[in-house]
């Protein structure tokens, strides 16, 4: 079992660029041998196939087979129309989740450009500008599932009076004098945003990285001519930095609200969409995976990609306009 394991993986990294490499030698050694002007028209084709026959296996067909599945009963064996639709907008549980979804969408994706904003101005005027920037990006290094099993352990609860082995708990009960420990992810009230505080901690360190980059292509000479001529600190941030910011902002708000919309890994570790926390992406996994519902795991996920899609065409129209 384990050789024929390792017999895979050893053809999967040594086959692939052996391919490559002989699809490359015989596509130059059939355009060699035509003439010049249907060389330069056929060699741009031959290289791109492969990269369009990928993307149509791996992505448009999938695309579409979902959008069919969608239309169809649980176990896909009739056309049922719109009806699994209709419980998407309908059911009590799927509105709990867009809600929630757009209770992260809101909170997580301002306080993640927001934290990444000042902290990249932060400490691009410290001495120790890269081990501070490191610090704040490290987070992005450990895998969302990890990301939430250590939460789950920092929001862990125990009765006021005994000893506190959450360290949210431990430090608020040692720092506020009379705190009441809480149930962070027990409490409906607050455990939405317990959850929301997770996916901040992770993502500010990305955006805080972008943002850096874009603040360094700020000339220096035009925050030292605002300087002179007596802005404040303040003034400069607002009516320099952040205009000037204005296009890397957008790509990273956008980024995030891709993100956001098809959170999953952090609910599904913590949570799995209990006491009101559900979000469309888990609650596409239950429909799929626990309830065997193919149908409505299809509408669903046809619903998240046309929430998507406009955001990616946002940035892709972005990227254009700053390369052009």
């Amino acid at each position: 079992m384990y050789l024929k394991t390792l017999l895979y993986g050893v053809l999967a990294v040594v086959g692939v660029p052996v391919v490559l490499i002989l699809y490359s030698y015989l596509i130059e050694k059939l355009v060699d041998i035509l003439k010049p002007e249907v060389r330069r028209w056929l060699r741009p084709w031959l290289w791109i196939i492969p990269a369009v026959a990928f993307l149509g296996v791996f992505l448009i067909y999938p695309v579409i087979n979902t959008i069919i599945l969608s239309l169809k009963n649980a176990d896909s064996t009739k056309f049922v129309g719109l009806k699994n639709y209709l419980f998407v907008f309908t059911d009590r549980n799927m509105l709990i989740a867009m809600r929630n979804n757009l209770l992260w969408l809101v909170i997580f994706t301002f306080f993640t450009v927001t934290l990444g904003l000042v902290i990249a101005v932060l400490t691009d005027r410290v001495k120790y500008e890269k081990v501070a920037k490191a610090f704040v990006f490290m987070p992005m290094a450990i895998s969302f599932v990890a990301a939430g099993v250590i939460w789950k352990f920092m929001y862990e609860f125990r009765p006021k009076g005994t000893a506190q082995i959450g360290t949210v708990n431990a430090i608020l009960t040692g720092l506020i004098p009379g705190f009441k420990p809480q149930a962070w992810l027990f409490n409906p009230a607050i455990n939405n945003f317990a959850l929301i505080v997770v996916g901040i901690w992770m993502w500010t360190g990305f955006c805080m990285v972008v943002l850096s980059a874009g603040l360094k292509g700020i000339p220096t000479t035009i925050l030292e001519a605002a300087r002179i001529d007596g802005a404040t600190e303040w003034k400069i941030f607002w009516r320099i930095i952040v205009p000037l910011l204005k296009s890397t902002i957008t790509v990273i708000a956008t980024t995030m609200v891709i993100n956001v919309l098809k959170v999953f890994d952090i609910v599904y570790v913590m949570t799995n969409g209990n006491l009101g926390t559900e979000v469309i992406a888990n609650r596409m996994y239950k429909e799929m995976f626990s309830f065997h519902n193919f149908g409505r795991a299809s509408a669903i996920a046809t619903v998240l990609l046309l929430a998507i899609t406009p955001m990616m065409l946002i940035n892709i129209k972005r990227f254009g306009q700053k390369r052009g």
